[in-house]
């Protein structure tokens, strides 16, 4: 199988290429996801589709295996982190499809009003469609973002989400 780029990625493929793409791709140490990521989303067709990416999500940050922020807003300089417990992902997951596929005014201002300094994930290695990889396990909220590396400094992440009808797909790219 041909490994396509992170931009063959973000331009979108269906559910069952993710999928088997996913599980082609190699396993990510715990050790291999500290740092600083710069996050997108690759389309499939999920109903969150579009949600990350209007919302002025940056990406994620593993200080260690036990200190992650799950959710960074804002911008190099001026990153915060985002409490993902006050967001109702439930009702994303339902009204994705129905919101406008652009950023959204005041999305910064309303995330602002979320802001953490307490770290909200955890890494740690499990076992998700037949292989052992590192995970992000959220605190507070049914999901683990599993890892799957496409390169040193690019990880193909799905989002297993309590309920959610298939994974979401994403990338995190090494700052």
């Amino acid at each position: 199988m041909t490994v396509p780029t992170a931009d063959d990625l973000r331009a979108g493929l269906s559910r069952a290429d993710a999928e088997q793409l996913f599980d082609a791709l190699p396993t990510v140490a715990v050790t291999e996801t500290l740092g600083r990521w710069h996050g997108s989303e690759v389309p499939t067709g999920h109903p969150m589709d579009g949600l990350l990416a209007i919302s002025g999500w940056y990406g994620k940050q593993f200080d260690d295996a036990d200190h992650v922020h799950p959710l960074l807003f804002g911008a190099p300089g001026a990153f915060y982190a985002v409490n993902p417990r006050l967001i109702p992902m439930s009702a994303l997951n339902a009204v994705g499809p129905k919101l406008p596929k652009r950023r959204l005014p005041g999305a910064d201002v309303a995330f602002r009003g979320l802001r953490t300094r307490k770290h909200r994930a955890r890494a740690r290695v499990v076992e998700y469609r037949g292989k052992v990889s590192a995970a992000m396990v959220y605190d507070d909220l049914p999901i683990i973002d599993h890892f799957r590396s496409l390169d040193d400094d690019c990880v193909f992440g799905a989002m297993d989400l309590r309920d959610s009808p298939a994974p979401y797909f994403f990338l995190l790219e090494r700052d």
